[in-house]
């Protein structure tokens, strides 16, 4: 390669390095991450500015709001819309009047002509105050925006959120008005506070490894049982609709997981639906199952990451909320200080006009001929009264009592005057205390908002611990699996001919397959649809960790046969393992599942000098152990047949015969 192409290549690589930092840049602090004070996106904080300026106490339509919206918000109307639709169904900021669609639904809002919306009495108290508000230009210079809003509670907390950025995602979750309130409170009281979701549609919810705000939740419907075979919904888990929970219920049931004969979705304001069970199925049976195969229960794992100090970070609830709480005392004392000067400017300019007007200065100023000398006069005239004002007079105050008109003068009432200082006075007496004790002030302020905001906002989610429900032991035996001995095939999709000759069991699809062959193989495997596995499989059955195997084999080399019994066997699936050595000549002869009360008959060959031709075994008198041992030999002659005798009755013992005159030692 050439010194150019690689200057070249190397501009190029520049440029798309310079171009992907800016995008994704953009991408997390101007579209998806919100910010960590006043919790918002910025169509999310757009939109709410919009609103505000628009704010006349009556609604607008929705259309007429995102296109205003659009002068600061740089990006299409439809995320405008999207955006302002999923902020009014939190019920928080946003009053809404029209069809704003149905989150326990899915149902989609109407289009943004036929609806309408204004700021809500929470969000016009505390999310906008000009004075603390910093703006930019906007987008294209026209129009002014604020960076953050100086909310005052904690929205990032309270609304939740959820975006996606280049290389990284956040997953906020919502929290309860009342609780947030509360924790402030706590917090700023000294005390240990504690924090956990609350979803919009209720349900149930496990917060054992939340974490902080990134760990893990599991969440459940929440439903009743009106009788024996209907299960009714009435609370959904996180981020699910109705037709979503629907369609998974209905997928479950296909795939045999389930059993029911209808379902019926009665949701409007609240969440009903209704599961009707096939007949024979109890409700009862069916929860488990519903938890374990359908959204019925879900698992969230929240990402608490927002722009802090103009950088994404990852955080913790409890480090937002002091951050929140933190900010809004430094606003209230903003706030007071604000306001404090102005009503030292009230009393100011009031008190100026009591003593111009009740001392009568106006007239020194009636045989002065130019602008210069009137103000000067009034300067010289107030002078006097100087150690009653608390600053000095200003250009500015002397032009204040130059324009009052002479009607005010004739109505001027002195009693409505003191009235007035003194109610301005009161009211920077109590600032001034209040910024003494902003600590005490701050909790008043949250307290205040908590009674007369939280009964709006009740908890929706239970919080509650609950078990895992464990699949394999929830699902169904809904599989039949067959193995067709001529053909060698075995699975779910295999159907037997012959019952005596084939094997059939039924099973679920969590099960696993022990099989066992003749020649002393044995394999463990997944439920299949079709798998050939030869004509020979001798033992087939179901993997469980109690079984205990009795089996006789022929040991080849010897022609002797070996009883010995073993516990399931350790195993990986797929791979072949065998019960005794390894030779043409040896073979199972039985093979009995049991742990106690089993009793076989091994048939021996003839012999002329043997005094007997059968063998009966106990088999409670071997000890189990490993698949590698080999087992006692039953007898030094070769076996014929081994029969199982366990249901047979026993043969008496023989009992000897005391012969009169005759003692036990005389016998011996």
């Amino acid at each position: 390669m050439s010194e150019t192409s690689e200057r070249e290549r190397g501009k190029l690589h520049q440029l798309f390095d310079t171009n992907f930092l800016d995008y994704t840049s953009y991408v997390i602090r101007e579209r998806a991450i919100p910010d960590a004070d006043d919790g918002l996106k910025p169509v999310q904080r757009r939109i709410l500015q919009t609103l505000a300026n628009m704010d006349d106490g009556r609604f607008h339509k929705v259309a007429n709001v995102v296109g205003e919206t659009m002068k600061l918000h740089p990006h299409g109307d439809q995320s405008i819309f999207d955006a302002l639709v999923n902020l009014a169904n939190k019920n928080y900021l946003i009053d809404r009047q029209g069809n704003y669609g149905n989150i326990f639904t899915g149902d989609q809002a109407s289009a943004p002509r036929y609806i309408e919306c204004r700021l809500s009495p929470l969000a016009r108290e505390t999310l906008f105050n000009k004075d603390l508000t910093e703006f930019v230009d906007s987008y294209d210079g026209r129009m002014q925006e604020p960076v953050r809003l100086p909310a005052k509670i904690p929205l990032l907390l309270l609304l939740g959120a959820e975006g996606i950025a280049v290389g990284m995602a956040t997953k906020i979750m919502p929290h309860n008005f009342g609780e947030l309130l509360q924790a402030q409170i706590d917090y700023l009281r000294g005390l240990e506070f504690v924090l956990y979701p609350d979803f919009p549609r209720g349900g149930i919810i496990d917060i054992t490894d939340y974490n902080h705000g990134n760990g893990r939740i599991r969440c459940r419907v929440r439903l009743t049982q009106p009788d024996a075979r209907t299960i009714v919904i009435t609370e959904l888990p996180a981020t699910i609709t109705t037709q979503s929970l629907i369609e998974s219920i209905e997928k479950a049931a296909k795939a045999n997981k389930l059993k029911i004969a209808s379902i019926n979705d009665y949701t409007a304001e609240k969440v009903e639906v209704e599961i009707k069970l096939a007949r024979g199925v109890l409700a009862e049976e069916t929860i488990d199952a519903l938890y374990a195969f359908t959204d019925c229960e879900l698992s969230v794992s929240p990402s608490l990451i927002a722009i802090e100090e103009n950088m994404p970070r990852q955080l913790q609830v409890e480090d937002v909320l002091r951050r929140n709480t933190d900010r809004l005392l430094k606003n209230l004392q903003t706030e007071l200080t604000i306001e404090l000067g102005r009503l030292e400017e009230k009393w100011h300019a009031r008190k100026l006009e009591q003593i111009f007007i009740e001392e009568r200065l106006y007239k020194q100023i009636e045989e002065q001929t130019n602008y210069k000398a009137v103000t000067g006069t009034v300067r010289q005239a107030l002078a006097p009264y100087a150690e009653q004002l608390r600053r000095k007079i200003t250009a500015e105050d002397v032009e204040r009592l130059l324009e009052i008109r002479i009607r005010r003068i004739s109505r001027y009432d002195i009693n409505r005057q003191e009235k007035e200082l003194r109610e301005i006075e009161k009211g920077i007496a109590q600032i001034k205390k209040d910024l003494t004790d902003m600590v005490s002030f701050t909790i008043s302020f949250l307290e205040d908002l908590f009674t007369r905001y939280a009964p709006l906002y009740p908890r929706r989610s239970e919080l509650r611990a609950f078990d895992e429900v464990d699949a394999r032991a929830a699902a169904l035996s809904n599989l039949h699996v067959g193995y067709h001995r001529e053909s060698g095939f075995l699975g779910h999709k295999v159907k037997i001919e012959n019952e005596k000759n084939d094997l059939e069991l039924h099973c679920s699809e969590y099960d696993r397959l022990l099989l066992i062959f003749r020649d002393g193989r044995f394999k463990v495997v997944p439920v299949p649809d079709k798998l050939f596995v030869g004509p020979d499989i001798y033992w087939l059955g179901l993997v469980q960790n109690d079984l205990v195997f009795n089996l006789v084999y022929r040991h080849g080399p010897e022609n002797l046969a070996y009883v010995k019994r073993f516990a399931m066997p350790k195993f990986i699936l797929n791979r072949d393992y065998h019960l005794f050595e390894e030779d043409k000549r040896s073979s199972i002869l039985l093979l009995l599942v049991g742990r106690a009360g089993l009793r076989i008959r091994a048939s021996l060959m003839p012999s002329p000098r043997a005094k007997y031709n059968a063998v009966e075994i106990d088999l409670d008198d071997h000890l189990i152990k490993g698949t590698s041992a080999r087992g006692r030999r039953i007898s030094s002659r070769a076996v014929r047949r081994v029969t199982d005798i366990t249901n047979q009755p026993r043969k008496p013992a023989v009992t000897p015969l005391d012969l009169p005159g005759m003692s036990k030692k005389d016998e011996e």
